[in-house]
């Protein structure tokens, strides 16, 4: 699992010399073993990661000097290096989040795809600095480096998080940077809620997001036993300000796909991932409605929000010896299924 060295990983390994001459805090779009690549060359890093599955991988790979959750803990960091999100938002957030750990004149480092967004590394880095440099370009990614100049203020959380409010349910929805659906409720997420069968008893919300979907339940349903997770800190952040501002009770906790839930449910509601980081990502889907079965009570159901091109009817029957179309608007389907 995540094996490879990422291109932009390849690139990094090209400037280990200026990486390694100090400890570095590294954060953002972790996807590979660029952790282990520099501590071969120099200090090991201290890692920060808002993603609990590469959190878990991790840890099962020996590393200790890991964290995960909403923003680093507040101990001094040497340098920084952040791995550019796919979100801008979430960049500038990260940023927020670490920088107030360095000293003044500590080194930055930004690094990424030349398509996901590094390029506004001078423009994020403004605030902080005087001169931004790109230090290197290969394999469509690029590294730049600035020095700390003016010492960043500690983060609070509630400066960052921003909201709306669905009319129809007088429910408001708090977001955090990067979260999926943050700026509005969306298309696929209206289709799933208006098309919905009645529901009762313990239900298992997978991917909550900002908590839209587990706070309109629990708004409908009230005597519902909700559980809501996600693989993102920050969406799990985002769904327990929902509940809160709703005055809604769920249990809300980190879970890499199903591995960290017990079963049995009886429902599971997902609007899953299609994309991780720039790329389109099935796994965890593709594994959801694999194993959604086996977390199920008799009778329960799994019910799922997805693009209307994926192929997913076709793992749903193979599971669950059918697949009901719920409904279909212009670019997503639902679709349902029982435990028999």
């Amino acid at each position: 699992m995540l094996k490879a060295l990422t291109t932009v990983s390849e690139m990094l390994a090209r400037n280990l010399d200026v990486l390694s001459q100090q400890p570095l805090l590294v954060c953002g779009l972790l996807e590979d073993n660029l952790p282990a690549m520099l501590a071969d060359a120099g200090p090991a890093p201290r890692i920060f990661t808002t993603d609990y599955s590469y959190y878990q991988w991790q840890k099962n790979q020996g590393v200790t000097d890991i964290e995960f959750g909403t923003q680093p803990k507040p101990h001094a960091a040497s340098a920084l290096l952040l791995l550019m999100p796919k979100a801008k938002a979430e960049a500038e957030y990260l940023l927020a989040a670490c920088l107030p750990l360095l000293a003044e004149s500590a080194q930055i480092f930004i690094a990424g795809d030349n398509k996901g967004g590094v390029k506004s590394a001078p423009k994020l880095l403004a605030p902080y600095c005087d001169q931004v440099i790109k230090l290197d370009s290969a394999r469509r990614a690029s590294l730049y480096q600035a020095q700390l100049i003016r010492t960043a203020v500690p983060l609070k959380q509630t400066s960052w998080q921003k909201g709306y409010i669905i009319e129809q349910q007088q429910l408001q929805v708090c977001t955090l940077p990067g979260v999926f659906s943050a700026g509005h409720l969306d298309s696929g997420s209206r289709l799933l809620l208006d098309n919905l069968k009645p529901l009762k008893g313990r239900v298992l919300d997978f991917g909550c997001g900002a908590g839209v979907i587990g706070a309109s339940l629990l708004k409908r349903h009230p005597e519902l036993m909700l559980e809501c997770i996600d693989i993102n800190a920050l969406a799990l952040e985002a769904t327990r300000l929902t509940l809160a501002e709703n005055q809604l009770d769920a249990k809300v906790y980190a879970s890499d796909g199903l591995s960290q839930v017990t079963g049995p449910f009886n429902h599971i509601i997902a609007n899953p991932p299609f994309h991780a980081g720039l790329k389109t990502f099935y796994h965890t889907t593709e594994t959801l409605l694999t194993t959604a079965k086996d977390y199920l009570a008799p009778g329960g159901s799994l019910t799922l929000v997805a693009n209307a091109f994926l192929p997913y009817p076709e793992l749903i029957e193979k599971s669950f010896g059918h697949c009901e179309t719920l409904a279909i608007n212009g670019k997503f389907k639902i679709y349902h299924a029982t435990r028999r």
